[in-house]
């Protein structure tokens, strides 16, 4: 519980690098009880050096907004009959191939990205539509990175390897689980996500793993970022060490 305070309140400062103001307590108990980040002034209480620092925070209007925002986005299914679902997909597809034309949302097609079948929507269930979102992001920010990954092109990959779109959408819901649902920037959920991409790749190639191996790739995967994401120096996404990984 402690650790993901901890990631809340480093997510809140990662909009508009807002600092709160921090107080000092002798023990637990003085400080009283957190209240969750986002219901305005908020605190938590952090032991760090023998004492407990209680960082309050005071959400502004506009990482208020993108607060609800982001939440909103992870709270959309992904529904196969809306045109903008359908377009983000044939996107994915264009940004992923961009020289092979798609022949249809239901296609062969797919299971080259890695998915589970002809029908990539039936693999959203987990973590809805901004998983999609998230691998569109991915594919167009960091293309290198992305293409790197999806060809499985560094080290000495095992024969069965992990599948790239569903790993995808495995992530998402990983940093979902991690945040809470709390992150104040909907873009910096972004940027966790293609860091946490590359993380998993390095994980799995440094265990040299097999698909088996997949959902302990991801626990490992969660502890180095939850370390990283709780290092005093980290102020961005940008700051953390794992970030080099998509240059």
């Amino acid at each position: 519980m402690l650790g993901q305070l901890v990631l809340w309140v480093k997510i809140a400062m990662f909009t508009d690098h807002v600092m709160g103001y921090a107080c000092f307590c002798a023990d637990e108990a003085s400080c009283g009880s957190p209240r969750w980040i986002g219901r305005g002034l908020s605190c938590v209480c952090i032991k760090r050096k023998g004492a407990y620092e209680r960082i309050c925070m005071n959400l502004t209007p506009v990482q208020e907004e993108r607060l609800q925002r982001l939440k909103h986005r992870m709270k959309v299914y992904f529904d196969p009959s809306r045109r903008d679902h359908q377009e983000a997909l044939k996107a994915l597809w264009h940004a992923t191939y961009p020289d092979q034309e798609l022949q249809g949302l239901v296609s062969e097609q797919w299971k080259d990205m890695g998915w589970q079948g002809r029908d990539p929507s039936t693999d959203f269930r987990g973590a809805g539509f901004i998983s999609l979102e998230n691998l569109l992001f991915f594919a167009k920010t960091f293309s290198a990175s992305f293409q790197r990954l999806l060809k499985k092109q560094c080290g000495n990959r095992a024969t069965w390897e992990y599948p790239f779109a569903v790993a995808g959408v495995n992530i998402t819901f990983m940093i979902m689980q991690m945040l809470d649902l709390q992150s104040k920037d909907e873009c910096a959920f972004d940027l966790l996500y293609c860091v946490a991409f590359v993380v998993m790749d390095k994980q799995w190639l440094d265990k040299n793993a097999s698909y088996m191996d997949f959902n302990e790739v991801l626990k490992s995967t969660r502890t180095q970022l939850e370390r990283e994401l709780v290092l005093d120096d980290v102020m961005r996404i940008e700051d953390m060490p794992s970030y080099n990984l998509l240059c």
